[in-house]
């Protein structure tokens, strides 16, 4: 392998190493993540007290219900009496659902712990159905706020009681935890705007003071969910579903969608906590910002589940001052991961959404997004031609430049078959590299022209690598034989098969099957229309050259459609450019213009000349030895 495939590797190991370097953890990041380290110790001493507080409420309560059959009426009321104190008078009751509803979503809210327990989506459905989209339901939630006693000799859990419906209207209700302390009870609102996903709620306490423990600065609100698959693949919905979270003063993190894991949130206040799918969200999200002691997030993982996809919970402090009446407001989203409409809240949320990192992101929001929501009118097929056909506009002077520097490259056939032939018995690399060198300069070729211009493509293909396959605007969408441009497009599932199902899947996508053919042609084309280098550099090079069209084969199968449509599309074009290029610009014209060019005197810089005496030197001492 001679000097130009060493070099062709060594732009690919740069290119990758600044890719990693980018990707990595800033100094900001490992500092951040060493304060969080050195603060768990005393978080996790709070929470594990708290756990056991409510580990030994559930207790007494199973204690309580053991013997309550045992005993008279009057020592079962005494028990229950001296159990719930105050909200004694609220375990009783009958379950009611009440619905707010408006043009976006419909939310169902019980009365048994005022909790919200089914939201489904008016827009939405899941493959194969008609009915909206269940974002989640009453067996895969939990919602409820920790309320310590004032001795602190008991923990409840407000999930555990009836809530009495206190206003209602068509978008609004308000549901109230009354105790048995007159002008004592705590109120949750919940409020529906139409054309929105958002429920604005707010929980108030009045006249708790001397109910609830007095010992503490906040209480904690626990919120948990089962993931429910809604698509029509789950492995892929695993691939993606986490939990993410925003601090008040960092960027948005979340849990590796790959680990079951518990994060502590002990280094500032918590913004918001949002439960993830594919496409959709749940997202809890303070006015202000709920209190950092005790606040965590868990993702777990679900794999043997054919409906859940992942099960997701939180606890988070709520900040509580004690006084006679005080309000503490949030609010939910309920809805699609949709780029414009999470970035109107300005909180950040729109950062869920994978759209890149650093200027790979400003391809999706300044071009991709725009385009997929200003053309949705359109079959999003056609979409995704009109995008390749405006980024291969675009990129026509890199292409006119990139076919130019091949095509001067092949009309210097002749010379350089020459220099083989004149150091086919000479092994002297160096000597042959030189001579090379030379001869390009004083044609006026440079052979990096060709190479440099390709890498300016990259950035578009990686962000659309990244946004494709959740970008909501191509959920459901059909193209020709694809059902769902936003997953694979199986035209054949031929079941596992060992190590093939491991390196390329149980099935054939025809788009992935499309753009492997063309990317092979166009790997075929493009190096049959290059000179020979020598015997040495073909085989490695040839290898690396329809190799890769094999790896990305690999990854495309089991990648969105939509992306493999548009690789697919980008090399259609690129073949349609250079029979255009190559009519208008015959190689004729161009031997011209080397054959000028070489009779010319030839220039040589500072820089090049200092490259072509360290060449000599080394030559020279290689000589010597």
């Amino acid at each position: 392998m001679d000097k130009n495939s060493l070099l062709g590797l060594g732009l690919i190991a740069v290119i990758l190493g600044v890719w990693l370097y980018f990707s990595g953890p800033s100094k900001e990041q490992i500092a951040r993540s060493k304060r969080i380290k050195d603060s768990l110790e005393l978080v996790q001493k709070q929470q594990v007290a708290v756990e056991a507080a409510k580990i030994e409420a559930q207790q007494v309560t199973q204690d309580t219900v053991k013997a309550i059959p045992m005993l008279s009426d009057s020592a079962k009321n005494s028990e229950i009496k001296t159990k719930y104190r105050d909200f004694t008078a609220a375990l009783n009751g009958a379950e009611e659902n009440f619905v707010l509803e408006n043009d976006k979503i419909k939310v169902s809210v019980s009365n048994k712990g005022a909790v919200i327990q089914q939201v489904e989506l008016k827009d939405y459905h899941r493959p194969n159905q008609t009915n909206n989209l269940v974002l989640f339901e009453k067996d895969s939630t939990r919602f409820a706020l920790v309320l310590n006693a004032y001795d602190r000799s008991r923990i409840y859990l407000t999930d555990e009681f009836y809530f009495k419906a206190v206003e209602k209207s068509a978008n609004a209700i308000t549901l109230r935890l009354q105790t048995e302390k007159a002008g004592s009870y705590i109120d949750f609102k919940y409020t529906l705007k139409d054309g929105d996903y958002i429920v604005n709620s707010q929980i108030q306490f009045v006249g708790m003071q001397s109910i609830i423990s007095q010992t503490e600065d906040q209480l904690q609100l626990n919120w948990s969910m089962l993931y429910p698959s809604q698509e029509q693949y789950i492995v892929k919905e695993r691939e993606v579903a986490t939990v993410y979270f925003k601090q008040d003063v960092n960027s948005p993190d979340y849990i590796n969608v790959a680990k079951d894991e518990k994060k502590e949130i002990g280094e500032a206040d918590v913004k918001w906590v949002c439960f993830k799918q594919q496409f959709f969200n749940s997202t809890i999200i303070a006015d202000r910002t709920f209190s950092k002691a005790g606040s965590y997030v868990h993702s777990s993982l679900r794999p043997n589940s054919s409906k859940v996809v992942k099960a997701a919970s939180t606890e988070l402090g709520v900040p509580f001052t004690h006084a006679a009446n005080e309000k503490f407001d949030f609010r939910f989203y309920f809805g699609p991961n949709h780029y414009n409409t999470l970035s109107q809240y300005d909180i950040e949320l729109e950062k869920i959404i994978p759209t890149g990192w650093s200027i790979f992101s400003y391809i999706n929001k300044w071009l991709v997004i725009p385009l997929f929501n200003g053309l949705n009118f359109l079959n999003m097929g056609l979409v995704i031609l009109v995008l390749t056909l405006i980024v291969k506009i675009v990129l026509l002077p890199i292409a006119y430049k990139t076919y130019m520097s091949g095509a001067k490259m092949r009309v210097l056939k002749p010379e350089t078959d020459a220099l083989n032939a004149k150091f086919e018995k000479n092994a002297d690399p160096m000597k042959k590299q030189q001579e090379q060198m030379a001869l390009y300069r004083k044609a006026g070729v440079n052979p990096l022209s060709g190479c440099l211009p390709l890498l300016l493509q990259f950035p578009i293909l990686i962000a659309l690598f990244n946004f494709v396959p959740a970008a909501i605007e191509l959920r459901q969408k059909g193209f020709m034989w694809a059902s769902d441009l936003s997953t694979y497009d199986s035209i054949w599932t031929f079941g596992n098969v060992p190590f093939i199902g491991w390196a390329y899947g149980d099935h054939v996508s025809l788009f992935a099957a499309l753009m492997f053919v063309s990317t092979i042609i166009y790997t075929y084309m493009n190096s049959s229309m290059m000179p020979q280098q020598g015997s040495t550099q073909m085989p490695g090079m040839k290898f690396m050259m329809y190799f890769m069209p094999v790896i990305f084969l690999a990854v495309m199968n089991r990648y969105a459609a939509g992306l493999s449509w548009y690789y697919f599309l980008a090399n259609m074009f690129t073949f349609l450019q250079n029979w255009i290029i190559k009519k208008i610009v015959s190689d004729n014209k161009i031997r011209a213009q080397l054959e000028a060019n070489m009779k010319k005197p030839m220039k040589v810089s500072n820089f090049q000349k200092r490259l072509e005496d360290m060449a000599k030197q080394r030559q020279q001492a290689v000589k010597k030895k």
